[in-house]
C-alpha cells in the first residue's frame, strides 16, 4: 500500500508549502475559524496557474483522502521597500462541524509530521 504524502493545493497538481497555521474557536458560536499563512504560492511562480485546473477550493489531501475547503477570505500582503514584494498570503476558513473539525486535525497532524512543524499553544484563551 502506497501512502498519499499529506499535501494542500489550490490549483490542482501544484503543491504549496504551509508557513503557518493558526486554529481558534468561538466562546459565543463553538465555530472554529482556521487561518493558513503561506510565504509563497507556487501557484504564483512562473505562471503555473496558467496550466493547471482551479478548483475553486483549497484541497487537503492525504492518505484518507481530498478535504475541499472554500476560503471565507484569500488575502495578499505585500511589503518591501515599493510594497510590491509578496510577504505571505492568508487563506481563512471556518469549520462548523464536529466530524469536519476531527478530519481536518488528522489532515493538519500528518501534514505537520511529514513536514517537520510542531504544534505549539499561544496561550491565549480564544
Amino acid at each position: 500500500m502506497i501512502t498519499q504524502i499529506p499535501s494542500i493545493q489550490f490549483f490542482e497538481g501544484i503543491y504549496e508549502e504551509l508557513s503557518n497555521v493558526s486554529l481558534r474557536r468561538s466562546r459565543h458560536s463553538g465555530i472554529r475559524n482556521v487561518l493558513m499563512s503561506f510565504k509563497s504560492l507556487k501557484a504564483l511562480e512562473k505562471f503555473n496557474s496558467f496550466t493547471k485546473k482551479f478548483s475553486n477550493s483549497l484541497m487537503l489531501i492525504d492518505e484518507e483522502g481530498t478535504i475541499s475547503v472554500e476560503p471565507s477570505s484569500v488575502k495578499f500582503i505585500f511589503g518591501g521597500d515599493d510594497g510590491d514584494d509578496l510577504e505571505r498570503v492568508d487563506c481563512q476558513f471556518e469549520i462548523e462541524r464536529e466530524d469536519h473539525w476531527e478530519r481536518f486535525m488528522r489532515f493538519m497532524n500528518r501534514y505537520a509530521e511529514a513536514n517537520g512543524m510542531a504544534y505549539g499553544d499561544s496561550g491565549k484563551t480564544q
